[in-house]
């Protein structure tokens, strides 16, 4: 009778044991699954520049995975996508444009061929374009407009998460805000308020904060001899110190003509990878104006 009891005792604690090994194992499957489903949530997201994916960013924090389509240094006027480009398309869930880039207007038809699931949004949807100027992201006030379609886009993808798009938005707008105010500050009270740039994408920049913006290349042309000497000839008679050139494009024309003016070439990028820069951007142009009223 006690080697029975011991017997029983003993297939008891086995039992036991292994109910508590199976729980654990489940409990691990369960966490491991959990783990597997939230990076299969996750939104991959194909935009078209730099600072988009910061805007991106911005509102899908560690819910989205992004992919820029242009290069650093590459120009969206007349860049091509490549195969892995269309590649990263075809598994991508979604596709913020700007809107108005050329290479997105020539792609457009090969991108959705791609991928016909792609959900494809234009970010500049609802913004006035001025003269097809697509350049609506160097406006902080144009962004705010930009990020509110961005959050509705993770919406429409991953409901589930409305609360966290929408938590994000508030902040960034709060910040775009913050940015549009230190900006007014740096090019407040200036005599002067012409600048002179290169590449002609800072004329929203420019609308916002009471500038006018004069530029060497018009429609992806640099000019020509007659159009040199008048750009040169309203330069001096604006008094103009500072030619402002972009990493996209040849500084060539922008050295001639500050040469001419025996004025300095400053490099201002239209394509941040940190959105930030813009203040920075502002800076530069403030004390470029600043130069002009001593």
């Amino acid at each position: 009778m006690q080697v029975k009891k011991q017997l029983l005792i003993v297939m008891l604690l086995l039992v036991g044991s292994f109910i508590i090994i199976g729980c654990n194992n489940s409990s691990t499957a369960t966490s491991k699954t959990d783990g597997d489903d939230s990076k299969k949530e996750k939104i991959n997201v194909i935009v078209s520049i730099l600072p988009q994916a910061d805007f991106v960013q911005m509102i899908g924090g560690e819910l989205v995975d992004v992919i820029v389509m242009l290069p650093p240094g590459a120009s969206p006027d007349s860049y091509e996508p490549l195969p892995g480009d269309l590649k990263n398309v075809s598994k991508a869930d979604l596709y913020i444009k700007i809107g108005h880039l050329p290479f997105e207007e020539a792609w457009m038809d090969r991108i959705l061929a791609a991928n016909e699931k792609l959900l494809v949004v234009d970010s500049s949807e609802g913004i006035e374009i001025i003269d097809h100027d697509p350049h609506t992201w160097l406006s902080p006030r144009l962004v705010k407009k930009q990020v509110e379609t961005i959050c509705q886009a993770f919406i429409q993808v991953d409901k589930n998460n409305q609360d966290y798009y929408l938590a994000n938005l508030e902040k960034t707008k709060a910040n775009l805000d913050s940015m549009d105010k230190k900006i007014q500050a740096k090019l407040s009270d200036l005599e002067s308020n012409t600048f002179l740039v290169y590449h002609p994408a800072w004329g929203y920049f420019a609308r916002d904060y009471g500038l006018k913006e004069m530029a060497i290349e018009e429609h992806g042309k640099e000019p020509g001899p007659a159009e040199m000497a008048h750009i040169i000839a309203t330069a001096k008679k604006n008094g103009i110190k500072t030619v402002f050139a972009s990493p996209q494009h040849s500084i060539r024309s922008a050295e001639a003509i500050a040469a001419e003016l025996g004025a300095r070439v400053v490099t201002i990028d239209p394509l941040p990878s940190n959105y930030d820069d813009i203040l920075n951007s502002a800076g530069l142009i403030s004390k470029a104006l600043g130069d002009n009223n001593e």
